[in-house]
């Protein structure tokens, strides 16, 4: 595949597979307990074992254990003897019982904790704020202005509302970078819902988060379920009610990858990026070193048609109803 992607419609150039930086929480906060607390050594070596394969891109976020996982990122890269312009960093303001004012007013938390670096993609991490989308974007649109931010994107946004967003940075003569949604072979809601067809339509970057699904597309809670009890509780409880449904779609990709001499992790994130060619980025997390090793080589993957129509056909039973 392609090794580099232009986001959206703006300068910015990022690898179709970037790496995710939630389980980089330190266990903080409500969403950070969906994983364990991994050393800032583990992060280090994580975040040096991505960029040695050609990774440039880290997704954060503030919601991530309260800054935790930005803080974590900053330490890591600047270990690694990266310097801002070098890497392209993208985190996200949470909306939540908040309005769009506040995402001036906290922008400084967030750049103090992803110090020295600066935010190159700013994203909205919901819709579940109390202003209008448009606001929102105006804010967004002060910060481009003021070069304090990049690009914009959004996340969790439907078509309708990601439309609103659009038009809206159009009014300022800004394009909408992006949308991150929840999108895998066990996931496919964005294609039914019009996600797809309206980030096609406006040249608006899908970025698929949990594109593994936590785990569940890798194969090994379906050779040993077992495993599932060593799991944070919130990931045991899901994965556990979607265990025998993902099965035909994680035979597929075994299948697939004992042809290609890959893993079904591989293949699944291969799938992602080439069935809709140039519109998709995904942004596989680690906890370890070896996990991110795994998913940096699915950009060295390339799929032929059959399989790729076969994984979407066997999908179709295993998603949500």
């Amino acid at each position: 595949m392609a090794r580099r992607l232009r986001l959206g419609k703006t300068d910015i150039e990022v690898s179709p597979v970037g790496l995710g930086c939630w389980q980089f929480s330190g266990g903080q906060g409500l969403v950070g307990k969906f994983w364990r607390a991994i050393p800032q050594q583990a992060v280090n070596d994580i975040v040096e074992a991505a960029l040695d394969g050609g990774i440039n891109w880290f997704d954060t976020a503030e919601m991530y254990g309260r800054g935790a996982s930005e803080r974590a990122l900053a330490a890591a890269l600047t270990r690694a003897g990266k310097a801002h312009g070098d890497v392209v960093v993208a985190t996200k303001w949470s909306p939540f019982l908040r309005t769009a004012a506040s995402i001036a007013s906290t922008l400084g938390q967030r750049l103090e904790s992803l110090a020295p670096f600066a935010i190159d993609l700013y994203q909205v991490h919901n819709p579940f704020g109390f202003s209008p989308v448009e606001s929102e974007m105006r804010a967004m649109a002060d910060l481009v202005a003021q070069r304090k931010i990049r690009a914009v994107g959004v996340s969790n946004f439907n078509a309708v509302r990601t439309r609103r967003a659009h038009a809206a940075l159009a009014t300022h003569g800004i394009v909408l970078a992006s949308n991150q949604v929840k999108y895998s072979l066990l996931d496919r809601r964005v294609e039914r819902n019009g996600i797809v067809a309206a980030a096609r339509e406006l040249g608006v970057t899908i970025i698929a988060y949990s594109p593994l699904e936590q785990g569940l597309l890798t194969g090994r809670y379906h050779e040993h379920p077992e495993s599932l009890r060593a799991l944070p509780w919130p990931r045991r409880w899901t994965s556990q009610h979607r265990l025998q449904r993902s099965r035909p779609v994680v035979e597929a990709l075994a299948r697939i990858a004992r042809e290609h001499n890959a893993t079904p992790s591989q293949v699944a994130l291969a799938w992602l990026c080439q069935f809709h060619p140039g519109l998709v980025a995904v942004i596989p997390g680690a906890s370890r070193v070896e996990q991110v090793v795994e998913t940096r080589q699915a950009m060295d993957l390339v799929l032929p048609q059959r399989e790729l129509q076969r994984l979407d056909d066997v999908s179709r039973q295993g998603g949500p109803a």
